[in-house]
Order: structure tokens, then sequence, then C-alpha cells
């Protein structure tokens, strides 16, 4: 029996049995089983059609005919590893560079975004020779070990936080402790990145780096304060450490306004290291870590070979140029600009409308909306929150949570979204939450069924 014939109930037991919990699905309460997607939307086993507002990782749309022809027509021909010359490596590295600040010119290509950002904490290591890094509170860099160590969001809940990690405060101007009434919460946010590093230094510790989502997203869709960058990579460098910008979630034009969401902190502004990984596969397993020649000379310095075995080949690489040439074709830079702004204008309209929605930001395609219990608090709805999706779902919109309370709705969705989602998806989100303002008074009753 093929796979998608198989009853929903049956595939659920299987995975039940087979695959382990920390493995989770969306809505385990009721999961959707899909078999097939297209461009933003999703289908499940009985040809329901959903509207994706999740999955960043198909960047320029579910099975784009582009992608698939390239990965196909290239599996046709060969697919090596790296040892053997070949064209589309150096191709692909040729146009990454193209799009980036030019000091950052040299590329290793790898399969994951954790892969990305564990060669990226070795890169600095051996450049600096320090050991310590910086990391924002709530951030998550990925799941390998080392990765887990530099991440507030897992560490918390498993073996704590190490000596050679120091925790900054997330740059929010909704929560956090410098906000939208501050006057100057870029200064104010990298100052507390000085104290920590100050602190670490006075205990002996040297710093090797600083890491950063360039657009916190588990932390809860945080636009860092223009110029907050700048300054904290002042800070570091002092200490003799490098900047860097984690873009595995954001890059490759999300934000619209520019290729690379760092770059919305100011023309000037340039990290040591960028690294890539999600979109730039469209689903492919294809990631990437770029550099300044010092850095990747003192690594180079060690003698040690850095190989991967699937990092960079040929199919790999012809997956990445064809998602650039889609992004350029297609113009989804610009279409995330405009589809986003429509968004945000729309979502914005709601805060005014319904007091749970306490803020609404975002840049692009890349918007969070923070729910709320009550104004002057701003406790976390998390509870309404986790309703609200399941109820979106219901109407066949997927759309998740994120942050420390889980109670941001994370919009991130393909880049071919269009306006009319957004209106069918602001609609739905109006209807949902008029719904529960008029039906619904307390959290307990919120709670999800089984």
């Amino acid at each position: 029996m093929a796979a998608d014939q198989r009853p929903k109930a049956d595939t659920l037991a299987l995975r039940q049995r087979l695959i382990s919990s920390s493995c989770r699905l969306f809505f385990p309460e009721d999961p959707v089983k899909i078999v097939r997607a297209q461009g933003q939307y999703m289908y499940d086993e009985q040809g329901a059609e959903y509207i994706d507002c999740i999955s960043n990782v198909a960047h320029v749309g579910h099975c784009h005919p582009l992608v698939v022809r390239a990965a196909h027509e290239q599996n046709q021909v060969l697919n090596t590893n790296s040892r053997y010359l070949h064209d589309n490596i150096v191709d692909y590295a040729q146009r990454l560079s193209e799009t980036l600040p030019e000091q950052l010119c040299v590329f290793y290509f790898l399969n994951s975004g954790s892969e990305a950002n564990d060669l990226a904490l070795r890169l600095a290591r051996h450049y600096t020779g320090h050991q310590d890094v910086v990391v924002l509170d709530h951030a998550y860099h990925g799941h390998l070990s080392s990765l887990i160590d530099i991440s507030p969001y897992k560490f918390r809940n498993l073996d704590g936080q190490k000596e050679w990690v120091h925790v900054a405060p997330l740059p929010d101007t909704y929560r956090g402790p410098y906000r939208e009434d501050h006057p100057n919460p870029a200064m104010a946010y990298a100052n507390e990145v000085k104290r920590v590093v100050s602190s670490a230094q006075e205990k002996g510790r040297k710093i090797a780096a600083f890491f950063a989502e360039s657009l916190p997203s588990v932390g809860g869709q945080i636009i860092p304060p223009a110029g907050y960058f700048s300054q904290v990579a002042e800070h570091i460098r002092k200490a003799g450490g490098v900047f860097v910008a984690d873009e595995i979630q954001v890059g490759f034009g999300r934000v619209g306004k520019h290729f690379w969401a760092f770059q919305l902190q100011g023309k000037d502004f340039v990290p040591d290291i960028v690294t890539m990984g999600k979109s730039i596969g469209n689903g492919h397993p294809v990631a990437c870590v770029a550099t300044t020649q010092p850095v990747a000379r003192a690594f180079e310095a060690t003698g040690v070979e850095y190989f991967n075995t699937f990092g960079g080949s040929p199919v790999s690489c012809a997956v990445g140029l064809a998602v650039l040439n889609v992004l350029e074709k297609e113009q989804l830079q610009a279409h995330a600009t405009s589809v986003g702004s429509f968004l945000m204008e729309l979502l914005g309209q709601q805060k005014i409308k319904h007091p749970i929605v306490g803020d609404v930001r975002g840049v692009g395609l890349f918007i969070g909306v923070d729910l709320i219990k009550d104004e002057a608090t701003r406790t976390p709805a998390t509870e309404e929150a986790a309703y609200l999706v399941s109820r979106l779902k219901e109407n066949y919109v997927l759309l998740s949570t994120d942050g420390p309370g889980r109670n941001i709705l994370k919009f991130k969705p393909p880049m071919c979204f269009s306006l009319d989602n957004a209106r069918q998806v602001v609609a739905k989100l109006d209807a949902i939450l008029t719904d529960m303002e008029e039906e619904v008074r307390s959290c307990e009753t919120l709670r999800l069924q089984p």
C-alpha cells in the first residue's frame, strides 16, 4: 500500500511505535497528514488545501519546478563529493559572493544550519585563539552538542549554562528592559553585551565570538533596533572576538528590503562570519558558511582538512543556483516587501480591533504577532495562542507559535505567499479572534481538548 493511501490513524500509530516522541509533530492533538505540496499550499490525504504560513524552508515555494528540474537533471549526470573539480561549486560560490559585502569572500558548503553554526564556532575559535561565546537569551542555533551549549532556548532545560557561555539580554523593545519609549535602545542593549563581556573578562575568560540570528526567531520574531549590531561588534572585536550572523531562518531576501537580514543594521555593518541554511536549498539539504580571508587563513593554518561528504556536491550546488535563479526571475525579494507590508497593515488593523494583539512586528515576510493577556503587564497569552493556531488549522491555515511564552504567532511563509493569501489568512484570524472574544472569557475554556 502506498504511504499516501494508508489511513491516517494507521500512520500515526506506526509513527508512535517507531519514531521517538522527542521528534514532535505540529498540532499533536490532531496531526495533519500531508501528502503533497506546491507553492505556498500543502495538501492532506483527503485532498484538502492548506495555506502554509510556517515553511521558510520551501523558500521559493514547495516543489518549485525549476528547482526540482535542476536537481533531477544534475542527478542524472553526476553527484559526487567536492574533492573533484566541478563548475557548480565555484559558480554557486561566485553567485553568493555577489550578494554579500566583498569582505565575505570565502565559502564552505555543508548540509544543515546546525553544521554551518558548528563550523562557524570552530572558525571563530581558531582565528581568535579564544574559547568563550556570547549569545542572546532565548537563542537557538542548532541541535549539535556544541550548539545546544550556546542555545539558551535548549540548555536551560538540559544541563544548564556552561562556564564558557555568556548570555546577554534579547534586544526586544516590546518585552525587554529597554522598550519602545527608550531614547536609544540600540545603545542600551549593546551596553548590556559590553557588561557581559567585561564580567567574563574579570573572571579571566576570553571571548571568541558573539552569535546572533540577524532577526531572532525562536526568541519571538524580534527586530533588533538599528545600530545595535554595529555597537555590539565594536565591543566584541575589542575583546578579541568575532561577530557571527546566523541567517539560517531569515536570509535570501526574506526581509524584502535587503538580501540579508543583517543589512537592516546599516550598510557599514559587516559580520566576520555568516551562516546559511534552510531556505538556501528550498528543502534540499544545503548550508553554507561565508567568512573573511583572515578567518579562513587561520583555519587553514592548522593543516587540518575540512571535508564534508555531501556538502558542495554537484546536485546541492545545482539546487542552490536554481533557488537564486528563481529569486531573481520571479522578483521574490521585491514581492516579500510588497506582500509583507500589506500583511503588516492588515495585522495592524487586528491590533486596533482585538485587545489580545499586543504587538505586530516584522519586516518583509518575517512577522510576529504578540498575543497578550493584559496591556499593562504584557503577560503572554500562551494558551490563547495555542487555541488560535489549532482553530486556524481547522480553517486550513498552518501557522505556528514561538517565543519564550509560546505566544507569538510566527509568519514565515514561502516567498510566493500572495496578497490574496494575506487577505484570506487575516480574515480567518479576525473571525476566530472575534469568536473568542464573544464566547470565551477565561483561559480555562481555551484548553485544547484531546
